[in-house]
């Protein structure tokens, strides 16, 4: 895509919805770290469900301590490998209280080295909880930037880095947020739904589902559900 096409592509993503933002409920930086650290090959409606039973029990990496594992577990246990990531969250709760005063660091060598914490998850809570510009690639942001010509790369840090050097900068704060959730409402993996896609006309996918163009607006699913 050409600069002016991406500049208009995020011109109207922004007219649609002016503040987008993740669809995992929290109300602290700790909150979300820990709900991005579940939400590895699960829906954000799955993680929310355990979350909603487990943050009014612990929420601070003190009260997660105090649960163990074990006793972490069956509030998570509707998660994908649950127990797994269950070690993760008790081991990242005692880093955290051992290192950093049991506050959620700010900077992304101190969240990578928190135990299963990759640069997705520190990069979603750079920019979710602390207004960085940074671009966490998933499988959605990575089809999208393939699919559209936005951003084309052969990995997800190929991608990453090429949105970071394209998308312009009075953008970058919510296009991580954009990105994903036009992947998971409209530019869909199996059927894209073109035809209710408002940067149709921008796109460089070749076999565009046929259907006439939208009105430029954002049909979306979602409600705002953060609790903070």
């Amino acid at each position: 895509m050409k600069p002016a096409e991406i500049d208009a592509m995020f011109e109207r993503f922004s007219a649609a919805d002016p503040a987008p933002t993740t669809e995992l409920e929290f109300s602290t930086p700790y909150e979300l770290l820990v709900a991005v650290a579940l939400s590895a090959q699960m829906t954000d409606v799955g993680v929310n469900k355990a979350t909603r039973r487990l943050f009014p029990v612990a929420n601070t990496p003190a009260a997660i301590a105090r649960l163990g594992v074990e006793g972490l577990s069956p509030y998570i246990s509707t998660i994908n490998f649950h127990r797994t990531k269950a070690a993760n969250v008790v081991a990242m709760a005692k880093q955290l209280i051992e290192r950093h005063g049991g506050e959620v660091p700010r900077d992304r060598e101190s969240l990578e080295a928190l135990p299963g914490v990759g640069r997705k998850t520190a990069n979603v809570v750079l920019n979710t909880a602390f207004g960085e510009q940074t671009m966490a690639v998933d499988t959605h942001i990575f089809r999208v930037s393939n699919r559209t010509g936005l951003a084309p790369g052969r990995d997800v840090r190929e991608v990453e880095d090429g949105l970071l050097r394209r998308v312009p900068e009075r953008y970058l704060q919510h296009a991580h947020h954009w990105i994903l959730l036009h992947g998971r409402y409209v530019c869909k993996a199996r059927t894209p739904e073109c035809p209710r896609c408002i940067v149709r006309d921008l796109c460089q996918y070749t076999a565009k589902t046929p259907g006439a163009s939208p009105p430029l607006e954002v049909p979306t699913k979602r409600a705002r559900t953060n609790r903070g």
